[in-house]
């Protein structure tokens, strides 16, 4: 049963956050939208721009700019705040200054009484799922990254192309880091149904150009060269980040990569990383855990230690409890 009313919040009026509220608005997707945001009038600009859309639209959604204080009967809290990217920068060197802005931030949402569900979208978005989870209290299953999800409509998109297919044909995802580490496990492909490493064996003149040892690098380093041309990328994010809420507003049961907690999956502990999840109303409902040959797994694991790295250096220079689990 999807949710009969339902309260959304953005914090952080960027160009993700804008992009986002925009996707939410032509979609309907919600009942009521609190825009937040550092700068109050940014909000308020942005909120009243949204309403003026309203006009030729079906949408009769509440939109208006807020506070901390308008979480608390928020179902859904989107952190879309950001640290300012230098180019040259990887996503975790942003770490530093990005857990300090959360930091500050989600104490201030649960003073309000918010009890619903958080979607990161900060980036480097597993480590900063992983923060958001430690200092909120809220139950894993409830804080979801968008982790890895972008990285598998880009790698998606970039198999349709080759393969002259429609994007919806081809299933294809990228797990771990989103961000260098991550790895795409190629025997999870397909197209048509078809194994991706079988295509490749049946058509080795078709495909004759495809390395896929340098797909994984050209994928994960896409985004920076958008950010370089137009210092952000926003629709693509936003458009992932709506799915998700669409998935708990209207309580989907969806199977779509995210950041989320691993609890023995894939033989991992302790640690936000993107993998493939079911996602209702309730926030994430299990994982689907594949079975990966073992230089997926070695990938997979070399993923993971970098992104528990992160995250005991991210708890020590806060000062907060450094048990995030060790690299296996």
């Amino acid at each position: 049963m999807s949710l009969s009313q339902s309260k959304l919040a953005i914090i952080g009026m960027g160009h993700v956050g804008c992009a986002l509220a925009h996707h939410l608005t032509i979609g309907n997707f919600c009942d009521e939208l609190v825009l937040i945001n550092r700068r109050k009038e940014k909000a308020w600009a942005e909120a009243e721009d949204l309403k003026h859309s309203l006009g030729f639209s079906e949408s009769r959604m509440r939109i208006y700019a807020g506070d901390y204080t308008d979480c608390g009967d928020a179902d859904i809290v989107v952190l879309a705040v950001a640290a300012p990217y230098q180019e040259g920068n990887t996503r975790l060197d942003m770490l530093d200054k990005a857990s300090q802005i959360v930091s500050e931030i989600v104490p201030q949402v649960m003073q309000s009484g918010f009890a619903g569900i958080f979607i990161v979208i900060t980036n480097p978005v597993d480590a900063i799922s992983y923060l958001v989870h430690k200092i909120s209290g809220i139950p894993s299953h409830r804080v979801i990254g968008t982790g890895t999800s972008l990285d598998s409509a880009r790698l998606r998109y970039f198999l349709a192309e080759t393969m002259d297919v429609d994007p919806r044909s081809v299933e294809a995802l990228c797990m771990g880091e989103h961000g260098d580490s991550q790895m795409i496990p190629w025997s999870q492909v397909t197209v048509g149904a078809k194994s991706f490493t079988q295509i490749l064996h049946d058509n080795p003149e078709r495909l004759e150009g495809i390395d896929i040892h340098k797909v994984q690098q050209e994928i994960s380093q896409i985004a920076y060269q958008v950010v370089k041309a137009k210092s952000a990328t926003d629709y693509g994010i936003a458009a992932v980040a709506a799915r998700m809420i669409k998935a708990i507003v209207r309580d989907g049961n969806i199977v779509m990569p995210a950041s989320v907690m691993l609890n023995g999956e894939y033989a991992q502990n302790d640690v936000y990383a993107g993998v493939p999840a079911v996602i209702t109303r309730n926030g994430i409902k299990e994982l689907v855990t594949y079975h990966l040959t073992d230089s997926e797994i070695s990938a997979f694991k070399q993923s993971i230690a970098v992104l528990k790295d992160a995250n005991r250096q991210m708890l020590s220079a806060l000062g907060l409890e450094t048990h995030a689990g060790k690299s296996e």
